[in-house]
């Protein structure tokens, strides 16, 4: 799209940022509710803890931690990088009956899977934010390992991280999982869809034309030549971003490793700018969305990960209750304005735990 181009669009979605409006998710074909302003309204709910996070480097009650014995008896080896080990209560199993039932409008059906557990480090009080490069691209790597060697056998592979408890991570340990099933969950079948349909019209990538218009926006966050990392037009959650890389790629094992080098740096900034917006370890769920397996063309699907913090303010969450579960998704702020705070906040890497102790500038990345 044309500068000239994309300055006559912004020009246009002015006279809407202050009233409400919708605004259409091409990459799920749904509508959100966009309130600009709801930020301004008194709030005497729920608060969320807000203060600093202590950890030390090794935990010994920790059940991730290396050499530590987990909940069922297993004990970990001393490993001095990544860990990857099946979740010992796994939603997903192998060998699960595929059985299917259909009695009028009940229907179910048996679903077979697997689901791993990947610790990032060895180090108790880290994250990937403060990570160096070499550490989180042995992270990207895993993930990319992990989608080859499980998409042989099953149709959809879902990498994913839950970052804080109040985003249910059951462990502050810094880990991810990657849940592996037969099926094409929910949200998996309507971006496939949406691609498809997009793509079959002789258009490019759907998620191609958007970096191509995205790309040094309004909503763009962080850039470098591989990657793009943007407020969605259509975000529902407040601080929700969107990182896509700018050629075709369909999953995560097609990175070249010049690729994976770039990802491990951006990731490393947008979530030290997610740290800084409120000064705190700020929780999210992420992960990964890639092409289906199962041999059906995959031209259409671009490799995408998902940010999806559920902060409003440094110590109130955004509730999808009310209005969002029996409607459609709404938010409280314009995508604009999400963005333009997230620039704000600085990319430069803390050298600091929460607890104030120094890290050793070796599992650290370079501040920049």
């Amino acid at each position: 799209m044309s500068a000239s181009r994309g300055r006559r669009s912004e020009a246009q979605f002015d006279r809407l940022r202050s009233e409400p409006h919708r605004r259409f998710n091409a990459l799920i074909d749904e509508w959100i509710l966009v309130s600009a302003g709801r930020t301004r309204r008194p709030w005497q709910g729920r608060r969320e803890p807000s203060g600093p996070e202590s950890s030390p480097p090794y935990e010994s009650n920790c059940y991730l931690c290396p050499g530590n014995m987990r909940a069922n008896g297993q004990r970990n080896p001393a490993y001095d990088s990544t860990f990857v080990f099946v979740n010992d209560f796994s939603a997903l199993r192998p060998g699960t009956s595929t059985e299917r039932i259909e009695d009028g409008l009940l229907r179910a059906e048996g679903e077979e899977g697997a689901c791993h557990v990947l610790c990032f480090s060895p180090r108790h009080d880290l994250t990937l934010a403060l990570m160096s490069v070499e550490a989180v691209r042995r992270v990207v790597d895993v993930w990319a390992d992990e989608t080859a060697e499980l998409g042989k056998r099953y149709r959809w592979v879902q990498v994913f991280e839950n970052r804080g408890q109040i985003m249910g991570a059951s462990n502050p340990h810094p880990h991810g999982q990657v849940w592996a099933g037969s099926a094409l969950p929910r949200e998996a079948t309507k971006e496939d869809g949406a691609q498809r349909r997009y793509h079959a019209q002789g258009r490019q990538r759907l998620l191609l034309e958007y970096v191509a218009q995205e790309g040094g926006g309004a909503r763009s966050i962080e850039e470098n030549d591989d990657w793009l990392v943007v407020v969605p037009f259509w975000a529902a959650w407040p601080y929700e971003t969107l990182l896509m890389p700018r050629q075709p790629v369909s999953r995560l094992p097609d990175l070249t490793p010049s690729m994976r080098d770039s990802l491990s740096d951006i990731l490393i900034r947008l979530l030290t700018r997610y740290d800084n917006l409120f000064g705190l370890s700020f929780p999210y769920s992420m992960g990964w969305h890639q092409a289906p397996f199962g041999g059906d063309d995959t031209d259409h699907w671009q490799l995408h990960a998902h940010f999806l913090p559920p902060l409003l303010r440094a110590n109130v969450r955004k509730f999808m209750v009310g209005y969002e579960l029996l409607a459609e998704a709404q938010r409280d702020l314009t995508a604009e304005q999400a963005a333009e705070e997230l620039r704000a906040a600085s990319p430069t890497h803390r050298f600091q735990t929460s607890a104030g102790s120094p890290i050793d500038s070796s599992v650290l990345a370079p501040a920049g």
